[in-house]
């Protein structure tokens, strides 16, 4: 085994193990130095405001979220990608990183009963606590149009061009081999396909302070990769018309909430800067060439 993947597996077991206390606390969580830990952080979320407040402000309507389960929504959102995606009836839609299923559930209805969603996770606390919802959401929508599998989102277990959209919310910046995860969505999808991505991206490089701080990585922030980056790996793995739309206000949003992950990060940025000078909201689309 090389030291890359050594790295990189190093990587994915703290993040995993980071998603693992989020799953039980439901919400994410600063640790510090004394093994304690401050409530808030994550992709989105702070003290300061409620999960719903955040999903409200970020795209999601009340009608999408009035059957949603509860314990689903775990503030981790950077954005709505179903609604990006523009899902039809019958469409195959899979979420990479789908957590306690919360875009999952919010696709069922869009797809309705001859449609499917599948959500693939790597941590199994996460995909217990999905299909726990998974109930609910049946219970209150009349549908059983969802599945969540245990997966790493650089092997999808899932079959080769039988996907129709896939989505993802603040999930593929976590990646540490993210041109792999682009070629598996290109494998997963039909030809045609296409994909739609809510997650952070970076304006410029960040400071090395920062990349180091495994918070900042379970937080959507350390690991996220450069505009001109995601571009270059989407088309590697054959994707066109890609267009990447920045959310410019998004971070200072965050921080005038007093996000707690977020004011770690600030503390650790050279003098006189701004985070949003560096990272940035974005939606990203692409559709598979035929």
């Amino acid at each position: 085994m090389t030291n890359d993947s050594v790295t990189a597996d190093k990587l994915r077991q703290k993040v995993r193990q980071g998603y693992s206390e989020i799953s039980k606390k439901g919400v994410f969580s600063v640790v510090d130095s004394s093994c304690c830990s401050t409530v808030g952080g994550g992709c989105c979320g702070g003290e300061d405001f409620d999960v719903e407040t955040l999903v409200s402000q970020i795209g999601y309507s009340q009608s999408e979220l009035k059957d949603l389960p509860e314990s689903a929504n775990m503030g981790l959102s950077c954005g709505n990608p179903t609604t990006l995606a523009s899902l039809k009836e019958g469409e195959v839609v899979l979420d990479l990183g789908s957590g306690g299923g919360f875009d999952v559930f919010i696709s069922g209805p869009k797809v309705g009963a001859g449609g499917k969603v599948i959500g693939v996770d790597m941590t199994p606390e996460m995909i217990s606590k999905a299909r726990d919802n998974s109930k609910i959401y049946s219970e209150r929508t009349g549908l059983n149009n969802v599945e969540f599998r245990l997966g790493e989102i650089e092997h999808l277990p899932v079959a080769d061009n039988s996907i129709d959209v896939v989505i993802s919310n603040c999930v593929l910046n976590l990646s540490p081999d993210k041109l792999q995860v682009w070629k598996e969505i290109s494998r997963v999808l039909k030809p045609g396909g296409r994909v739609s991505v809510s997650d952070l991206a970076l304006r410029k490089p960040l400071p090395t302070k920062v990349t180091e701080m495994i918070d900042a990585l379970v937080g959507c922030i350390a690991g996220a990769s450069l505009i001109d980056d995601i571009k270059q790996d989407a088309t590697k793995a054959g994707f066109k018309n890609i267009s990447i739309s920045e959310k410019s206000n998004y971070i200072e949003t965050l921080i005038s909430f007093e996000d707690p992950l977020y004011q770690k990060v600030l503390e650790a940025m050279p003098e006189g800067t701004k985070l949003s000078e560096y990272i940035t909201s974005a939606d990203i689309t692409a559709e598979l060439g035929q």
